[in-house]
């Protein structure tokens, strides 16, 4: 960005920056009122998209508590591209390291899960595996085989009760918190982003296959996870797009 660009920029995203020298009403006199309306429109319609990308989290803290944090974000992390749809993908971070939030220490994987579903929705439309290619596998060859994960696909891990927070927060579900952490699988099986509480250990299990391990070799990195619950449930989720097993004569 040329110099008096990159002074701009900054001076819109900063209340206390002086009026750009270049900028001057007709009578040559700085054009300071005209700009700070401008400054305001501009953190303004950043934060409505923030608003809008992070619905869940701006109903926990209410309207005024989100507006002020969001304005914090959009002052320290002004967008870097023309294009908005993904502006706000390290809001999380920020969000964990605001102060005024640390008594709502979920509130970061939270907006993560909210990234996480606006990334599945505008991710590329690829195939889905048939589930009856595992159908007659014998228990070798089903150890050896591998999983290609869709790209509308992700794990949002968090040591907080994630899944419920959203329930409670989306759907009005009044029932009581009682576990400590939630991890939750994210999948687009057609038009529309699903949200599937994961239980215990299968994130970690699921993670190895992502990173390209067999089901054999997943699971004994993940001592005690259910594999065939685990399978089960991304199979329903609809979230693989592959099913790989070994070439013949090579399981094991």
């Amino acid at each position: 960005m040329p110099d008096g660009q990159g002074v701009f920029a900054r001076a819109l995203l900063t209340p206390s920056a002086q009026v750009p020298e270049s900028l001057l009403r007709p009578d040559g006199a700085p054009a300071a009122r005209r700009f700070d309306i401008y400054r305001n429109n501009v953190v303004a319609s950043l934060i409505d998209v923030l608003t809008d990308s992070f619905g869940v989290t701006h109903a926990i803290v209410g309207r005024a508590f989100f507006r002020a944090m969001a304005g914090e974000f959009v002052r320290a992390h002004p967008p870097q591209t023309p294009c908005v749809v993904d502006y706000g993908d390290c809001f999380p971070d920020f969000i964990d390291g605001f102060q005024p939030a640390g008594g709502l220490p979920y509130l970061g994987d939270v907006a993560r899960l909210e990234v996480a579903r606006r990334r599945s929705f505008h991710a590329a439309d690829d195939d889905i595996a048939d589930p009856g290619c595992l159908a007659g596998l014998d228990e070798e060859t089903l150890l050896a085989t591998r999983l290609g994960f869709r790209a509308s696909t992700a794990i949002v891990r968090s040591s907080h009760p994630l899944w419920s927070i959203w329930r409670h927060n989306m759907e009005d579900d009044t029932s009581p918190i009682t576990v400590r952490s939630e991890d939750v699988l994210v999948s687009r099986p057609a038009d529309r982003v699903l949200l599937h509480r994961l239980r215990p250990g299968s994130a970690g299990f699921l993670e190895h296959l992502m990173r390209g391990d067999s089901l054999g070799d997943a699971a004994r990195k993940c001592d005690g996870v259910d594999l065939a619950a685990s399978l089960t449930v991304i199979l329903d989720a609809r979230a693989v797009r592959e099913i790989v097993p070994p070439p013949s004569g090579s399981a094991g």
